[in-house]
């Protein structure tokens, strides 16, 4: 089971986290930390495997990585998993991001964080690996995109809500409303 995805610069900034199981804030911050250092201290010939820190349990874990320009992609799993089977996915998750933002970069992934957690979510949920298939993800991404630009986006609601008022179709404004014993009596109020 894949127990943290951890990606971050070449000096350590955290650029995506996700823990899959509970830690602390402050156990969190020691992971990202601990393992920045295990893994940027590496040489690029060396294997992509190592066992995980004291923090996330040791020998039991696997951290599982791969260094792409500027940023480091850290799968952190159990004995369960597949090493190849992780550095797979992690090529898999990468590819689809750059097929997503054409020649993903490290500030792709900060302004546009909800569509990388999208992408995530649509490889990984809940620690266990759901699609590797890149053609179907990028499928499900551009269906999520065509969906948001239908609807306008959060930022065109009031808009779309003063539209739908406009458009109702009431022969009359009320000028009373009785609710049982309640009588509510409505000011005019000027035409849109």
């Amino acid at each position: 089971m894949i127990k943290a995805i951890l990606i971050f610069n070449n000096h350590g900034k955290p650029r995506l986290i996700r823990f899959y199981q509970y830690f602390a804030e402050e156990l969190q911050q020691q992971i990202i930390r601990e393992t920045f250092h295990l893994v940027s201290k590496r040489d690029d010939n060396v294997c992509n495997f190592l066992e995980g820190g004291s923090l996330i349990g040791g020998s039991d874990y696997k951290l599982i990585y791969r260094h792409y320009a500027t940023l480091y992609f850290v799968f952190c799993v159990d004995s369960s998993e597949s090493e190849l089977g992780i550095l797979d996915l992690i090529q898999v998750f990468v590819e689809t991001l750059d097929k997503c933002f054409e020649n993903v970069c490290e500030l792709d992934l900060i302004f546009h964080m909800d569509k990388v957690h999208y992408i995530l979510q649509e490889v990984v949920m809940g620690g266990m690996v759901l699609e590797t298939n890149m053609n179907e993800i990028v499928a499900q991404v551009e269906l999520q995109n065509r969906m948001e630009k239908s609807e306008g986006g959060l930022s065109a609601a009031p808009a779309r809500a003063v539209s739908a008022v406009k458009n109702m179709n009431l022969p009359e404004i009320p000028r009373n409303i009785n609710i049982g014993d309640i009588n509510i009596k409505v000011p005019s109020l000027s035409p849109f």
